[in-house]
């Protein structure tokens, strides 16, 4: 039950590449363009010299504004260019109505109290995916780029505890907004408002158009050794979007994951709780699998929840 409108010829099933190529090319553009402002801003901004920009993307930075600094950064060259990117994709390339007064009026508070269910189930489950994919091990003929992988998570875990060792009310704020809120409303808008009824439109699928989605999703943050749970996530955020053909449900789902997860790294500088973001077994297999059972439990009474919304006549009508 999602909702994207659309006759123009680019957004049909026989242009798919020129379309996925025209998504790639818009965003990609929008990125650069968005962080090299973000970039040029920042001196000014924030009176960090520009040869000690560097030093703030691998963490090493010790100026007292760094961090500002980079959740600046990320918020412009992250959140707010998939954000752009979807209303450049959708209203001035593909001419496409995404019907946000119908998403909004079809967001109800019973399919609320169900998706917190359904995001306590997940979060569950989820926890012995991310213990299983962060101990994957390639083959002995692939070492190499096992080696470089490893090196690149190793980088940006670095990077995340940097951006999440919260030092003050006011960091932990401004880590909700940018990493919780601009993320979950800008991803959701492109990945399940644009990009998931476009695969809908190329497969007529929507279990394909789901889970193409999930994995571009998760593939697009470049991070192996975190790419399934991200793509189970994503996963639900798209079957919380058709089961309802409201936006506003994965937004919000999106955002409490995003931001639960802030909040137990913060209580934990704090002291309050013993969270280790490094640490990926937390949850054992009985309480994973009792997370499962909720999981599909509650994605069953969320799509009977809304099963008087019917499918949108004009989803995925195209030339």
């Amino acid at each position: 039950m999602q909702i994207y409108k659309t006759q123009a010829p680019i957004a049909s099933k026989r242009s798919w590449f020129l379309s996925l190529l025209m998504m790639l090319l818009v965003t990609v553009g929008v990125m650069i363009v968005l962080q090299s402002i973000a970039l040029i801003l920042i001196p000014p901004l924030f009176q960090i010299p520009l040869d000690e920009i560097v030093e703030i993307f691998t963490g090493d930075s010790n100026h007292p504004l760094a961090k500002y600094a980079l959740y600046f950064v990320q918020a412009i060259s992250a959140g707010l260019a998939f954000l752009v990117s979807a209303i450049l994709i959708a209203k001035f390339i593909e001419k496409a109505d995404v019907g946000w007064k119908q998403q909004k009026s079809r967001f109800k508070f019973m399919g609320f109290i169900i998706l917190l269910f359904i995001m306590f189930g997940s979060m569950l489950f989820n926890s012995v995916i991310i213990d299983w994919n962060a101990n994957i091990s390639l083959p002995e003929n692939w070492s190499a780029l096992e080696r470089m992988m490893k090196d690149a998570e190793e980088n940006r875990m670095a990077l995340t505890k940097f951006l999440t060792d919260f030092q003050s009310p006011l960091e932990f704020i401004i880590g909700i907004l940018v990493i919780g809120i601009l993320a979950g409303v800008a991803e959701e808008v492109f990945f399940r408002g644009v990009l998931q009824p476009k695969m809908y439109i190329y497969t007529h699928n929507i279990h394909l158009a789901v889970w193409i989605s999930a994995f571009i999703f998760s593939a697009i943050h470049f991070q192996f050794y975190g790419l399934f749970p991200r793509m189970v996530l994503g996963a639900i955020f798209g079957y919380l979007y058709f089961y309802s053909g409201s936006l506003v449900y994965p937004i919000i789902a999106h955002i409490l994951n995003n931001s639960f997860t802030v909040t137990l790294v913060y209580l934990g500088n704090l002291g309050i709780i013993d969270f280790d973001i490094e640490k990926t077994d937390q949850v054992g297999w009985p309480l994973a699998m009792v997370g499962l059972a909720g999981l599909l439990i509650g994605l069953k009474a969320f799509k009977e929840n809304h099963r008087n919304f019917k499918l949108d006549d004009g989803l995925a009508e195209n030339l």
